[in-house]
């Protein structure tokens, strides 16, 4: 494995397990009062417009690390619309 494609996936997990403690602290606490909603969708049309270049590049950390992503921001949505 090339050097950059390891430094890809390392940064990849990190932004995308960024977002886990958020995803558990709000399904624990029933609250996400202190989400933005638009930062919500921003983010993730943000995120599939990387996912789509990754497709479009090949390349295979930006697309796991992204999609992975995109589904937390999901679940967030999700989150923030039941807990209203």
């Amino acid at each position: 494995m090339d050097t950059i494609v390891l430094v890809g996936y390392i940064a990849g997990t990190l932004t995308t397990v960024s977002f886990v403690p958020q995803v558990i602290k709000a399904w624990k606490m029933r609250e996400t009062r202190d989400l933005s909603l638009a930062m919500l969708v921003l983010f993730g049309i943000g995120i599939l417009l990387w996912t789509l270049y990754g497709i479009w590049t090949g390349s295979l950390p930006i697309i796991a690390a992204n999609v992975i992503t995109f589904v937390l921001i999901l679940i967030l949505l999700f989150l923030k619309m039941r807990y209203r």
